[in-house]
């Protein structure tokens, strides 16, 4: 059984729905597996991103059982399954760059982008059809 995320109408991500939403939080934790150090300054930055993502519906206790379902979703399927089914829930191409950006902040929120983590940035961007070179910016973008 899984923490879902109620629907809502976030003041920043109008229309994004609770599967839209789930496959943001999905993507970033993605990122958060890049390098496989999911340090404290990436904790907070996800947990912080979290809160304000679904408007304060998921936090504390439920973030960590949302990050748990998840996990367990991409040990048993594999991250190019997940970033699939990403893909599909965020079928636009404007929420599919938000879910980037919002990955690759939470990358560098540390004030590092390791090689791993430029290399998962650039798998997300070919897997939800994302020019590499408007990826390359949303980095340049997020860590200068």
């Amino acid at each position: 059984m899984g923490v879902k995320i109620a629907p809502m109408a976030p003041r920043k991500l109008d229309g994004f729905d609770a599967p839209k939403l789930e496959a943001l939080v999905e993507t970033m934790i993605l990122a958060a597996r890049a390098d496989g150090d999911f340090s404290a300054e990436e904790r907070a930055h996800f947990a912080t991103s979290v809160e304000s993502l679904t408007d304060r519906h998921v936090e504390g206790l439920a973030s960590q059982t949302l990050i748990a379902d998840i996990e367990k979703k991409i040990a048993d399927e594999g991250r190019e399954a997940r970033l699939a089914s990403v893909k599909a829930r965020l079928a636009d191409p404007e929420s599919r760059t938000v879910a980037l950006e919002l990955a690759v902040a939470l990358m560098a929120s540390d004030g590092l982008l390791r090689t791993s983590e430029r290399e998962l940035v650039m798998e997300v961007a070919e897997a939800l059809e994302i020019d590499r070179d408007a990826a390359a910016d949303i980095v340049a973008r997020n860590h200068p």
